[in-house]
């Protein structure tokens, strides 16, 4: 199985996952996790990847998307499948993912979209900057973060619309709650 994690920086993507992971026995890939790592291992993936970070490039879909069948691909017997953290990004990522993941004869079973608003997001990753010293977790930063998801990522809603794999679920409240509602909706789409 292939469960997708959506929603904005500051929604709540990483609690929820690691629950997801363990109750449905599924694989957590981030990107940026397998970036590293196929970096650190400098495999030929790895090494393409980092010549464009070397450069202060953006990674092209193509390597991203490689690396991240190489990593579902290489999931445990054990495992169910995977549970994707905030990827795809752009709707064409969105389209190469499924393009990728159709030719190796599996499929996206629901994209779930974590709904919180702006005020709140804000508010999350500011706490989260001061409690973790996340450079990246300042006003000026979070609000240019959300007009980046808002412009680019956020219309990969509709890619999964059209499929009829996609799911929004109200982020606010308590965690459990939350997650209770998620696996509603993966046990609907499995």
């Amino acid at each position: 199985m292939t469960i997708i994690l959506f929603g904005p920086p500051g929604c709540g993507k990483g609690t929820q996952s690691e629950l997801i992971a363990e109750k449905y026995k599924l694989k957590h890939i981030s990107t940026g996790d397998i970036l590293r790592a196929e970096m650190e291992m400098g495999t030929e993936l790895g090494l393409s990847a980092k010549k464009y970070v070397n450069e202060g490039k953006l990674v092209p879909d193509d390597v991203i998307i490689g690396m991240l069948m190489k990593a579902i691909k290489s999931i445990d017997a054990n495992l169910n499948g995977v549970l994707l953290d905030g990827f795809p990004r752009t709707t064409a990522q969105a389209e190469a993912l499924e393009e990728k993941l159709t030719s190796s004869n599996k499929q996206t079973n629901v994209l779930i979209d974590l709904r919180v608003n702006d005020k709140e997001l804000i508010s999350r990753m500011i706490l989260r900057g001061k409690a973790t010293g996340r450079v990246d977790d300042n006003p000026e930063t979070i609000k240019k973060r959300l007009q980046v998801y808002a412009e680019q990522t956020y219309p990969v809603k509709s890619f999964y619309q059209k499929l009829n794999k996609y799911v929004s679920i109200d982020g606010l409240g308590k965690i459990d709650d939350i997650f209770g509602k998620i696996c509603i909706e993966i046990e609907k789409a499995i």
